[in-house]
């Protein structure tokens, strides 16, 4: 009697604990439904949903990078796309694709790069410098009276958000999805420049006005024996300030 007792006691606890990690694994948002995520990834960060196939961040310093690098690309994608739509709708006449040839400059394109080098050097090497040492480059070097509070690498805080409408951790999240969202709209955009020569309210406005027949299938078409590929409606080059600029179409060998 008495061992019986003593192992319900024992076995009673274990199994309180094992359904309430079963419960909380259930209830972690994940990619695909009822998957298991990897090891790695353990939802403690923002977006985390569990998608790791190839394993690329199974090295935890190489996942902090993966993640530094997404959130950059994110918010340049979402730069992007928002100027790109706005860029239409003020000049419409101007096709977003070839729209930096046209850009004037008293410094000319070598300035221009050089200027580019040498800013994106100095802010890369300082964002890198922080994911690998945190905290090594929040004093600012020049005016040392300015200084960045404590934060976690890729959310400087400080001057760069003087104000944080709401919870910290969901716009965290939604910045990731909506980065997410972008880059993919950003591939759009692309895409659908070289198949249509257009910009994307344009495209958009002449699939609204043909919706059967304006689509990705109208556009190309795969039969056995044969493809049929819409031609590239990028111009193969562009001419700013005297340089010859390629422009191809971008993995047309792919296109059906």
């Amino acid at each position: 009697m008495m061992l019986l007792a003593k192992n319900a006691v024992s076995v009673r606890p274990a199994g309180v604990a094992r359904r309430s990690v079963v419960a909380k694994a259930s209830t972690r948002p994940m990619w695909l439904p009822g998957s298991t995520a990897p090891a790695h990834l353990k939802g403690e960060l923002p977006g985390d949903f569990g998608f790791d196939p190839l394993g690329l961040g199974a090295n935890a310093e190489s996942l902090k990078w993966f993640r530094e690098s997404e959130l950059v690309h994110s918010r340049w994608a979402m730069l992007a796309v928002a100027g790109i739509l706005v860029q239409e709708l003020v000049r419409p006449d101007v096709f977003w694709y070839t729209a930096g040839s046209q850009v004037e400059s008293p410094f000319g394109p070598l300035g221009l790069l050089a200027f580019e080098f040498f800013c994106m050097h100095w802010v890369e090497l300082r964002r890198w410098q922080d994911l690998r040492k945190p905290g090594s480059v929040d004093q600012d070097p020049i005016f040392s009276q300015f200084k960045l509070p404590a934060h976690e690498p890729g959310y400087p805080g400080g001057v760069f958000a003087p104000f944080v409408p709401g919870n910290l951790e969901e716009l965290k999240l939604k910045e990731i999805k909506n980065g997410r969202l972008a880059m993919l709209a950003f591939i759009g955009f692309v895409m659908a420049a070289q198949v249509t020569g257009k910009g994307p309210i344009a495209a958009l406005q002449e699939h609204l006005a043909d919706p059967f027949g304006t689509t990705i299938f109208s556009k190309a078409a795969v039969v056995p024996g044969q493809a049929v590929a819409p031609p590239c409606k990028i111009p193969t080059s562009v001419s700013y300030h005297g340089i010859e600029i390629p422009t191809p179409c971008f993995l047309q060998g792919l296109w059906p």
